[in-house]
């Protein structure tokens, strides 16, 4: 039986794996409109850190879904991926091909996937659970999740305090543990046919190596003053969403005096290669994956011939 629904790719891959260069090809090459999948990049003032696209790369090769809330202003999975519905419906009606780039997972697997009937976040949870992160760090409150949901604690690493708060949150709230309100969640059949395509250099060392040049480059071109600009404004606090992004939460605490600026270089390198493992993690499960090793000669060409195939 043929497919007959619209074309959509995922370029995916972990942190600074080159994935802007390619999608900005595609669009050249190939006519395919961008819509970020960052959870970074939705937020206006953070543009270091957050590797944005750069004024120029922009004016080649816009992309949707980047600087469209304040900071103080959580975004959810679940906001993305209405906002990319509707982006990508207005895509296809145009005539093109709608392209994902970015490795934020959880967003990419929300979209695919669909969203549970989850609780909204409640503040007096959020700071308690909070007061237990800083009491027992995030291994005491990775055992808490085992005890409560151990579904959602084997797929959660316990460096990833975001979401380990946000399980226990929803066990708090509701009495359930969160994998059983996903488990009965409606599956809807996704309206667009995926090519998948994850960039990673085939050897460790070479990301490794990648994500310290990055990060060092990104302190060089006033990471710090960008994060003292966003504090100044007086309603920000380091445990919103934003702030806790890597490189902004090492920035932060380095403002506050926690350590100084060679050790943020190390902490924001060692939280970046974390970052990293956590998506490749994620990529290892994900259905129907196109690898492609980022350090490869003709990557373009490759990438091409995969959406060419797929009837781009």
């Amino acid at each position: 039986m043929v497919d007959t629904r619209p074309l959509a790719i995922f370029l995916m891959g972990p942190t600074a794996a080159g994935k802007t260069d390619t999608a900005i090809a595609l669009h050249e090459r190939l006519g395919c409109e961008l819509i970020s999948v960052d959870s970074a990049m939705v937020y206006r003032g953070m543009d270091i850190g957050s590797a944005k696209p750069s004024e120029q790369e922009l004016a080649r090769a816009p992309h949707r879904l980047i600087d469209i809330r304040e900071p103080e202003t959580p975004y959810s999975a679940g906001d993305f991926r209405d906002d990319a519905l509707s982006e990508m419906r207005q895509i296809t009606a145009a005539g093109r091909v709608p392209l994902l780039v970015g490795g934020t997972m959880l967003y990419y697997k929300r979209l695919f996937e669909g969203v549970a009937d989850l609780p909204a976040a409640d503040e007096a949870v959020r700071r308690e659970l909070a007061k237990q992160h800083e009491a027992l760090g995030p291994g005491g409150l990775h055992a808490l999740l085992e005890k409560v949901d151990p579904v959602s604690a084997a797929r959660i690493h316990p460096n990833d305090p975001q979401r380990l708060l946000r399980a226990l949150e929803v066990h708090r709230i509701t009495g359930r543990p969160m994998s059983a309100l996903w488990a009965e969640q409606r599956v809807e059949n996704f309206p667009y046919r995926v090519v998948s395509i994850a960039l990673a250099p085939a050897e460790r060392h070479v990301l490794h190596e990648r994500i310290a040049r990055r990060f060092e480059t990104m302190l060089s071109e006033g990471l710090i003053d960008e994060v003292a600009a966003l504090r100044k404004r007086g309603t920000l606090h380091k445990d919103l969403p934003a702030m806790k992004s890597v490189g902004y939460r090492q920035a932060w605490e380095h403002l506050d005096g926690e350590y100084d600026r060679h050790t943020l270089c190390e902490r924001g390198i060692i939280a970046t290669r974390q970052l990293a493992k956590r998506q490749l993690t994620w990529l290892r499960s994900w259905p129907s994956l196109h690898w492609i090793d980022s350090s490869a000669s003709s990557l373009d060409d490759k990438v091409l011939k995969i959406v060419r195939e797929s009837g781009a």
